[in-house]
């Protein structure tokens, strides 16, 4: 993800803030623009984006760092009126905004929502909170790589729809599972509790559990649909990800009862990648959208890693390209590499888990680069 600062001081701001920390002002996303703006509110309610200050034009150390990559030019969004989302305004569980011309109450982030938790219960809010913050860095991703990200009412055949959902409020004999069915990916709100999502994690031994590493997950048996299914690239997926025509509950119950093969490592990207193909497409699918985001923001940190093998030969990244648009897969890849690399090194240096704890194996890199080709592809279809 890109870096954004306040227009109003220049101050560097994260893309969940709703407001800057250091001069107050009102912060929303535009996704039209894919930018985070300082907002000024009009006499009837809308609200206008700021033009850049002159903050952001002095000399210092915070201006060097915004300049190593712009922000889209606010030009773009000079003078127009947006409204908060829906959900920015009667819930601040999301900050971004909405045309004042568009006829939608929400943002192309929340008009999925199907189903949202129950408010009344205790916690179920901030729950609500951590799970919309994880799903507006999914869809920032998705609007970055150009794919389609429609509701169920814009298209009715192949929209999304969110149905987040607890067990509290659920009948005693239908389970709460997290998962993909047609267009519509159902998020056990459970999974936003932090100490449930890691006994879960440790009882299922992952090594990776997370909210937004659901969305990509999940959104990936989506895309399956609409860029491999019925974008006719069945053969071509078949010879790198297997026949999805092998009955689905039949290979999830044989790996929960008999694990992985010996040789997963070798073969898979994760564990549960090798269960089915459609696991396999959905786990490398979220790996991609992890790399591309992550190595976004290195980018634009201008974050640059070097150290020298024991045969005399280096290691480096330093990504000065756009992950989201290169053409190529290769630079991604050996870019990726040392910078987890590295930032795993410096996790460890505090005791912390890996950034990435993955090893990946030719074959998944394969996988992840034919991914990337058919988003590509995908961009342009749609």
């Amino acid at each position: 993800m890109r870096t954004f600062a306040c227009q109003a001081c220049g101050q560097a701001v994260y893309f969940e803030n709703w407001c800057c920390n250091q001069c107050g002002a009102t912060l929303g996303f535009v996704p039209d623009a894919l930018l985070l703006t300082a907002l000024e509110e009009d006499a009837d309610g809308f609200w206008t984006p700021l033009p850049a200050s002159s903050a952001l034009k002095r000399p210092g150390l915070l201006a060097r760092f915004l300049s190593r990559r712009p922000e889209p030019p606010t030009t773009a969004i000079a003078g127009r009126r947006y409204r908060k989302c829906g959900n920015y305004e009667q819930h601040n569980v999301c900050n971004w905004m909405v045309s004042a011309e568009s006829g939608a109450d929400l943002c192309p982030a929340c008009r999925p929502n199907r189903t949202i938790p129950n408010l009344g219960r205790p916690g179920n809010p901030q729950k609500w909170y951590r799970v919309e913050r994880g799903k507006r860095r999914l869809f920032y991703g998705l609007l970055r790589l150009g794919l389609p990200v429609l509701s169920r009412d814009e298209d009715p055949e192949h929209g999304l729809a969110f149905d987040f959902l607890s067990a509290q409020d659920a009948p005693p004999d239908q389970p709460v599972l997290t998962g993909h069915a047609d267009g519509l990916i159902t998020l056990n709100l459970a999974e936003a509790d932090s100490v449930k999502r890691e006994r879960i994690r440790v009882d299922l031994d992952e090594t990776y559990r997370t909210l937004v590493g659901h969305f990509r997950h999940e959104i990936g048996h989506y895309y399956w649909d609409l860029l491999i299914r019925d974008g006719g690239r069945l053969a071509d997926f078949r010879a790198l990800f297997g026949d999805e025509r092998e009955d689905y509950g039949e290979a999830l119950e044989a790996h929960y009862r008999d694990g992985p093969p010996t040789d997963w490592q070798d073969r898979y990207i994760t564990t549960y990648a090798s269960s089915h193909p459609w696991e396999n497409w959905a786990e490398t699918w979220a790996h991609y959208l992890h790399i591309v985001d992550t190595l976004e923001t290195a980018a634009h940190f201008g974050i640059e890693v070097e150290w020298r093998l024991p045969d005399g030969s280096c290691r480096s990244a330093d990504p000065e390209f756009d992950p989201y648009t290169i053409a190529d897969f290769a630079p991604i890849i050996e870019n990726w590499l040392p910078l987890t690399f590295a930032v795993n090194s410096l996790n460890r240096s505090m005791g912390q888990q890996d950034l990435y704890p993955f090893v990946l194996p030719q074959a998944a890199i394969d996988r992840l680069a034919y991914i990337h080709r058919v988003v590509r592809e995908g961009r342009d279809q749609h």
